[in-house]
């Protein structure tokens, strides 16, 4: 359950993400700055150290999303989704990430979407696992959005994509405000269907932003719903 938007720029980009998860899970850890293969990557993390987002210090992002329209599952034992980004960090390029795949124990890893975005060739990918075949889809470098919904995928995705529709077409479609409104946004109601989810057993539960320029990194994150004024950490490489 999260949604990710890509807002792409002539010279860089910015792209929000809502973690929806449900309200017993664990709270996740802020934001930090770690070293992989020589480069610097920030993103939160799970208690485990698992994350679902990261952005590296040559600005690519990497953003993984649970497929729930697949609804096989691993049968014995499963290998957390959230260990998919941590393997393929700062490999530079779309080419590395995807040689990486093969060394993955997908096998045991339950289905998943996983978008990278990568500034310097303008490739927007996006790798789809549904516990038979690995497929890459290459998107265009523009503005566009992802979803998923462990409550109804389909339904979700189509409200959700009016609401993105009809926000684009705002005088301030692309600035930072917009797109955080966009993900605070409770149309058409507060509830399942909203960008800003809301259930009794599960919510948006952190908020993530990177915006990327050339020479400049920087990643929010706001710990707690969207909608909800609770503390923000910033970090800028």
């Amino acid at each position: 359950m999260c949604t990710v938007t890509l807002i792409a720029q002539q010279r860089g980009y910015r792209l929000g993400m809502n973690r929806d998860e449900l309200l017993t899970r664990a709270v996740a850890k802020p934001p930090r700055k770690k070293k992989i293969r020589g480069h610097i990557v920030l993103g939160p993390s799970e208690a485990s150290g698992g994350t679902w987002i990261t952005v590296d210090d040559c600005g690519v992002t990497l953003a993984l999303i649970n497929w729930y329209a697949i609804t096989a599952r691993v049968r014995g034992e499963t290998v957390s989704r959230g260990e998919i980004i941590n393997s393929l960090g700062a490999l530079g390029d779309a080419e590395s990430a995807h040689a990486q795949f093969a060394r993955l124990p997908l096998k045991q890893t339950n289905p998943f979407r996983l978008i990278g975005v990568y500034p310097a060739s303008r490739e927007v990918v996006e790798w789809r696992w549904d516990l038979k075949k690995l497929v890459r889809k290459n998107h265009p470098w523009q503005t566009q959005q992802w979803i998923s919904s462990g409550f109804d995928e389909p339904g979700a995705q189509r409200e959700r994509d009016k609401i993105f529709q009809a926000a684009f077409r705002q005088g301030s479609a692309g600035t930072a405000e917009w797109l955080r409104r966009l993900h605070r946004n409770h149309s058409p109601a507060r509830g399942p269907f909203s960008t800003c989810m809301h259930r009794k057993d599960a919510a948006s539960v952190s908020y993530t932003e990177v915006a990327f320029a050339p020479g400049r990194v920087e990643l929010r994150y706001h710990a707690g719903s969207p909608c909800q004024k609770t503390h923000s950490h910033f970090l800028r490489l």
